[in-house]
């Protein structure tokens, strides 16, 4: 089973992207950030959905000396970063979602990513994983679907990843040739939501991430 997580080394996903999203001397070009981390020793409880008011994630006043990621380029949809959080060496790909649905429609919720994250010091390569802005449904699977293929995803509160590790590498080689990943979720409230990613851009992302994190 593939890492459960809601936080990186202490710091939520959230915090990471909101991070991203501030720009810095080096790059200028907004982008979505939310890299991924070992499995907490205990689970927290699951993240209801937010309302609209607090769907922005807030600058964090203080943070891990090197959590803060750096961008290093956009490619289409996609941005690539890289961040030492607890001097750990991560870098990731990342995206939002280029059409959202909820049914029924018009449900709040806080901003989805999907990224894809290498982490050397764990030997972990593209690792597909999902923040999608709500918490699951307990104990059920959300989907990744491409290329006429589906994917099932394990849950943990507002983070979901790839069930089989075997496919993954399998489920990369066609995200790189693939137009559009489209994602499928329950929250605890039941809501279904429908979240479309462009892959625009993703190969040359990967490509960058992988020159960084060998």
């Amino acid at each position: 089973m593939k890492s459960v997580l809601r936080s990186t080394f202490g710091l939520p996903l959230l915090l990471i992207a909101a991070l991203a999203l501030v720009p810095t001397a080096e790059a200028q070009q907004p982008a979505p950030a939310a890299p991924a981390a070992p499995k907490p020793k205990r689970q927290p409880k699951p993240k209801p959905e937010q309302k609209p008011d607090q769907a922005a994630a807030p600058a964090a006043p203080q943070v891990a000396e090197g959590a803060q990621p750096s961008l290093l380029g956009t490619f289409g949809e996609w941005g690539a970063y890289t961040a030492s959080p607890g001097g750990k060496r991560l870098c990731f790909a990342l995206a939002k979602p280029s059409k959202s649905e909820t049914s029924p429609a018009n449900r709040p919720r806080d901003p989805a990513f999907l990224f894809v994250s290498s982490r050397p010091a764990e030997k972990v390569k593209d690792e597909v994983s999902i923040i999608i802005g709500y918490g699951f449904k307990p104990n059920t699977d959300a989907t990744l679907e491409l290329g006429g293929a589906s994917y099932a995803m394990y849950t943990l509160n507002d983070g979901a990843w790839i069930k089989n590790a075997a496919e993954e590498g399998k489920l990369i080689d066609a995200m790189r040739k693939g137009g559009e990943a489209t994602i499928k979720g329950t929250s605890a409230r039941g809501t279904g939501t429908i979240d479309v990613f462009s892959l625009k851009g993703l190969a040359q992302a990967l490509d960058k991430v992988a020159e960084e994190c060998r």
